[in-house]
């Protein structure tokens, strides 16, 4: 009983990636990924969000810098009305390097509710709270990167379509 409906569910799964692959209009697309990022990885990601946002899709994010700074990059370059920032505390708890580029983004989301909270506990709240507001994540993470891993599973869990890079 318990394999058939991990068949099912299975198919399920590949029959959503599927119609996520197969879709031509514009998507949501969240990405996240390590704040630990070489300058080549963050052009490219840079490059990759710009082309993304370009075809007419939506990119949704946070503020951190690295991976998620070098997406914000991108998708202000290409069209700054397709980028929605969503970040894990209020804009005053965010590093001075982030918050000019952040100042600029017209999508901005803050959660203030949030600043009493560890930044590893907020994180993670705030990368569900963009999980649910995609159809794909595209992630760039190490082994290690915990919370953006749990991040993985979670969108897997209700059925997105997920890309992972790994950085190591």
């Amino acid at each position: 009983m318990s394999q058939s409906l991990d068949l099912i569910n299975n198919i399920d799964t590949l029959a959503q990636e599927l119609a996520t692959i197969q879709q031509t209009g514009s998507k949501r697309i969240a990405m996240l990924g390590s704040r630990h990022v070489p300058i080549t990885h963050q052009n490219l990601i840079e490059m990759m969000t710009y082309a993304l946002v370009l075809l007419g899709n939506q990119i949704i994010t946070s503020g951190a810098t690295g991976t998620n700074a070098a997406a914000i990059k991108g998708a202000m370059r290409g069209d700054p009305n397709m980028l929605t920032v969503i970040l894990p505390q209020s804009l005053e708890r965010q590093p001075n390097e982030s918050r000019q580029q952040l100042e600029q983004v017209m999508h901005l989301v803050e959660n203030p509710s949030n600043d009493h909270m560890s930044l590893a506990e907020a994180s993670y709240l705030c990368n569900k709270e963009i999980v649910s507001r995609c159809q794909q994540l595209i992630c760039f993470a190490f082994h290690d990167s915990r919370t953006l891993l749990q991040t993985c599973n979670d969108a897997e869990e209700q059925r997105k379509l997920v890309t992972l890079f790994y950085f190591d």
